[in-house]
This record gives C-alpha cells, structure tokens and sequence, in this order.
C-alpha cells in the first residue's frame, strides 16, 4: 500500500472553485449542518474508517466534510460523474478517487484504493451508492470481512452470543467491517438478493426506500428488535430471520422530488430540445418515473408511461397517464426515459422503430437499462456531438440520440439533485453511519431501517429553510389521535 495515490481527481486545481461551491451548497444542506452542529462536539464517528462509493459532486463533498466533523476518517471515490476538482478545507484529511469518464477498468481501480487508509488500516464501514463497494468487498476482498464473528454463528443465539462477547472480548468487535449504509434503490435491492442468498455478511441499513415498515419504541433503540419483525420478514423475503427495511425521505425526496428537477435539467443541457408537444416515454413509475413524468407533463409532454406492476401502471392510469408496452410506445415517442433500475428495458428492435432523433437517457441507477452495446455493433455510424451527447445513424437510415452513454443524464448532463433534496437523504445516511458504528452490538446479520421518528425529525430540520411554520397538537386533540404530541405522526403502515 505504499505507493498507493493520496488521490486522483480530473483538476485540483480547481479545487479553489469547489470550495467556493461548496460552501453555496452547505447553505442549502441545512440537515447536514444540523447532524455538525449536535454531534460534532461529542465526534461519534471518531475511528471509523469510512470507504464511500458514490456520485462525487458538491453535496458529496458536504457529505464527507460532515462525516470528517463528526470524527470519521473517509476514503472515497465516485460512480461515474463528478465534478473535476474538489475543494475541501484544508482541515479535512480525505482521500478521492474520481473523474468524469472513467472506464470500467478505472472505476474498479478506483473502488480498490478506498479498501485501504494511508495507515495501511483498512476500511471498517462502507457508505455505498448501488451496491458496487459492497459487492467487490463480498466477492474479490472477504478477508477484510474477517472478525465479524456475529455472521459465523445461528441466528437463534447470534443476538446473545453478540452481547456476551462483546462484553468480554470488546477488542473483537473492531476487527471487520462493522456495517454497511445504502443509497439507492438498485443498491437496496442488491441487498435483499445478498441476504436471502446468504451472500451478505455485514449488518446494513437501508435508508432508500419509500415506506416505513416496523414497529418502535423508546425503549427498542434507535432501530426495531429483529423478533418484532419476524412475521413482516416472513411475507417480504421468505426468510425468518434478517429482515429488511427502509426510510421514507430518501425515496420521496431524493427519488422523486430530485428527479423532478434534475431530469428536465440533463435533457436540456445536453439536447435544448423543445419539450413541450412531444410525446416521451417514462419506462417505470416508481417514485424515479413518477417524478420524471411531472416535470416532463410540466413541460408539455404527452407522456407515456410502461410498468410492470399493476398497481404502480394503475396510479400512472388513474393520473391521466397512458400505459403501454415499450414495444408499442418505441413508435410514438421523441424522449425516452428509462427509470427501472432493471436491464434490457430499450433494446435493438425498439431503436429500429423509434421516430427519427428520438432522444435516448436513463436516470435508473446503472447502465444496463439501454443496450447501448447495439447500437455501437449495429449502427451505421456514430457521431460524437458533444461531451455525454452521441447521434447514432441506423441502417434505416433515422438516428438516436443518447445522452450519458446511457448512464445517469442528470449527473453526465447535468449537475445531478439540487442540494437541498440532497441533504434529506444524506442526513439520513449521516445517522445510520453513527448507529452502526456506535450501536454494532445490536445489529446481527440483517438490513434494517431508520425509523419514522427520525424520518420526522429529519423532514422538521429542513422546514426553517422553506419558511414552514409547523401547526402543533394540542394535549386534547393528541389523546382524541391517540398520538404523541411530538410524534410519530402516522401508523407503520401509512403510505405517504
């Protein structure tokens, strides 16, 4: 590890620039500079060695400076886009491993060199973003998950066994990687594969997706006991045992209102298309689709949605959205937006129907969603137009245009979310990084969530921002709810 880079960056030396933005972004990341302003005193972080694998822009940089404040050490590296230079403060010892239009070769090197602190000490805790860190360190690196006894033993005595060695053996409770906390939905998704295959050896926290599911209480810590659990675990995942669980905000805020923005944003930077009149496309309406065909119906559009749900195609039904298949929508549409998370979505015989410069992006997670690949064995020719912007000639002779390769279009267009929807999702990551590292003996093998308390809690940080002014219960109106006045507000079950 001696000659490892202390990092890789496009342009340190706009580093100048970066901190000047960043420093813009902290003003509208009230959440972060909450989670500074409460724990930075008390470092609850302090010894955890952080490796993050996400998308490296300004509200990263926020993220990680929040992360340093509270006593972390990082190691981080981003997922495809970011901005050329980082400005941190100096005071900030961080290492980063990212620029715009890296390989897959280089992506993977850069994953690689977050294992590992300039100590030679490796990582103890993983911030992921869609499951790749996760997957590298599982599958070529599960010598750094050595000394996580919890994951060597039954369920049935892993919770006692947990507490018993860590009050006499506390030393062995440092070794391995204490945790995991997950982003995205595809990252979500990869870890209930992981943990009903078995594959998954560290306990983690989802702070994805859209609805709280659980039961808690004061008394519980800060997240539900597994046994509370067992039956919702049973339905969900066929198991148990291990159940798996989520957060409201992310999904909502960063998901959907995020995407509302930032969608629109990649399009016309990359295109200056005149979106109103068209017909586009949103393949999937999860909260990602239901955003995307807001702000596309907002411009103008006549939008067209495909699912495979029956329930999420009836919600896009009954909002006045057309639901159809791709194979018949590939015909009508001029923008088409993949938002699945799911691969094969826009494939070769739908390029070959769609209308002449039909406009191609996905804002999903990966870049599996399009098979770009056909189009660079099929296609007649392809011309560069501009950085993340490419024209394909078919051999019929109409062409596509695609934007981000087929990867992100609000992070390879755009600027990606603002950073105010930013710092919900990111507050969220901020405390399930403190629980796991603060509270591991709690947590055996599993996936667990935030729960609706501290969604609550994180949604109030924000309201001073947008001038909110909070209506509260009343002693008599509380006991009429049968609620706290304080809060939770809503059943476990409640949809927002």
């Amino acid at each position: 590890m001696s000659e490892k880079l202390p990092f890789k960056v496009a342009d340190i030396s706009l580093a100048d620039w970066g901190r000047k933005a960043i420093t813009i972004a902290e003003n509208e990341m009230p959440g972060l500079m909450k989670m500074r302003e409460l724990n930075g005193p008390t470092k609850p972080l302090k010894g955890a060695r952080i490796a993050g694998c996400l998308h490296m822009t300004l509200q990263t940089a926020v993220l990680i400076e929040t992360l340093q404040a509270l006593g972390a050490e990082g190691e981080y590296l981003h997922q495809w886009y970011c901005s050329s230079g980082v400005g941190f403060e100096p005071s900030v010892c961080v290492a980063v491993y990212a620029w715009k239009g890296e390989t897959d070769e280089e992506y993977i090197w850069c994953i690689e060199q977050t294992l590992y602190f300039k100590d030679g000490q490796p990582l103890n805790m993983i911030l992921d973003d869609g499951g790749d860190l996760t997957n590298l360190v599982h599958q070529k690196y599960p010598k750094l998950l050595a000394g996580n006894w919890r994951l060597h033993c039954s369920f049935k005595v892993c919770r006692s066994l947990v507490v018993i060695l860590s009050q006499r053996f506390p030393v062995s409770r440092v070794a391995g990687i204490k945790g995991i906390s997950e982003e995205t939905t595809t990252g979500v998704h990869n870890l209930y594969k992981m943990l009903k295959s078995g594959e998954l050896k560290v306990p983690a926290i989802n702070v994805n997706d859209s609805v709280t599911k659980c039961q808690w209480g004061v008394n519980s810590g800060l997240l539900v006991p597994i046994e509370k659990r067992k039956n919702f675990a049973e339905i969900c995942l066929g198991l148990t045992a291990s159940p798996v669980f989520c957060s409201f905000l992310q999904s909502k805020f960063d998901n959907l209102y995020g995407c509302r923005e930032s969608l629109i944003d990649g399009i016309k930077r990359a295109t200056d298309v005149m979106i109103a009149g068209k017909v586009a496309v949103v393949a999937g309406y999860g909260d990602v689709g239901k955003g995307c065909v807001q702000a596309l119906r907002g411009f103008g559009a006549r939008v067209i949605v495909t699912e495979i749900d029956p329930i999420n195609a009836l919600q896009a039904a009954m909002e006045g959205y057309e639901v159809t298949t791709m194979d018949e929508a590939c015909k009508e549409g001029n923008i088409f937006v993949t938002t699945t998370g799911c691969e094969d979505i826009i494939m070769g015989r739908h390029f070959e129907n769609m209308k002449d410069d039909a406009i191609v992006c996905n804002i999903g997670h990966f870049d599996c969603e399009i098979d770009v690949k056909w189009l660079n064995d099929n296609a007649a020719e392809k011309v560069n137009i501009k950085p993340q912007v490419d024209r394909y000639r078919l051999k019929n002779g109409r062409h596509i245009i695609v934007l981000a390769e087929g990867r992100l279009v609000n992070l390879g267009c755009a600027m990606g979310h603002p950073s105010f929807v930013m710092s919900n999702s990111f507050t969220n990551q901020v405390l399930a990084q403190i629980e796991l590292w603060t509270n591991t003996s709690k947590y055996p093998l599993g996936v667990y969530f935030l729960p609706k308390k501290l969604d609550e809690e994180v949604a109030a940080a924000h309201l001073d921002k947008l001038g909110v002014k909070l209506t509260k219960l009343t002693d008599k109106q509380a006991k009429y709810l049968g609620l706290p006045r304080e809060g939770p507000f809503k059943p476990d079950h409640y949809r927002y």
